[in-house]
């Protein structure tokens, strides 16, 4: 899953995004208003946490507006204001839920999952294809009863196939989705993970055309191997 972390402290930010990292999510930071309003029209995104204090555009403003735009993504609003009227005008343009400031990172975390259990209450939980199972609570990765223990960008990459079925995904929408811009890499990373991903695939049952390559324009999950996620 890609969260956008819009917060101008860097010290909270870089911790924020460390401990975001740590359990598999892709962040993209922005570190002032503008910036995380562009992030968020451009680019798709899973969550956004929002600090309600930053330059150039506040966390208000820049709620209402994307609220406005029609941008249902659900937003977590960091506020150093410990008063119910900053906590029902942040709600009343569109949050979804607010953490006030200092906060202990496993509070954040907790709400983080709350969020994204609330969402998933809408979709199956469990993300399927063929005999392959991907718990994203848990992070947790089965084929038939072998389990994978994945890298972060496999992880990553494998969620996102999950998703998108058998869509086919160039190479510049994987960047996009799995890495984020700060440390964007070549396109020649993604063969390199890639590779290693489908041989822990095979080597846990999988056929080894599990991800097939579709030469000239991207990867897709083999669809001949099931039609249903």
């Amino acid at each position: 899953m890609k969260i956008l972390l819009i917060e101008d402290d860097r010290r909270i930010s870089g911790a924020i995004a460390e401990a975001l990292r740590d359990r598999r999510y892709v962040v993209e930071i922005a570190n002032d208003g503008e910036l995380g309003l562009s992030f968020a029209e451009t680019d798709s995104f899973d969550l956004i946490i929002l600090d309600l204090m930053l330059p150039k555009l506040d966390g208000i403003s820049l709620c209402r507006q994307l609220r406005k735009a029609g941008n249902k993504t659900p937003i977590l609003m960091l506020t150093a204001r410990d008063t119910s009227s900053d906590k029902v005008l942040g709600l009343d343009v569109g949050a979804d839920d607010y953490v006030v400031k200092p906060f202990d990172l496993p509070e954040l975390l907790a709400r983080i999952r709350a969020l994204f259990r609330r969402e998933t209450l809408k979709f199956l939980p469990i993300l399927e294809w063929e005999k392959l199972t991907l718990n994203p609570n848990e992070c947790q990765v089965m084929y038939k009863d072998n389990p994978l223990t994945l890298t972060r960008k496999e992880y990553a990459l494998l969620e996102l196939f999950l998703r998108n079925g058998s869509r086919v995904l160039s190479r510049s929408v994987i960047l996009e989705r799995v890495w984020a811009f700060e440390d964007m890499p070549g396109e020649e990373t993604i063969k390199v993970h890639l590779r290693s991903l489908r041989q822990k695939l095979k080597a846990a049952g999988a056929p080894a055309n599990f991800i097939e390559t579709v030469y000239g324009l991207g990867y897709r999950l083999n669809a001949n191997l099931s039609a249903n996620l």
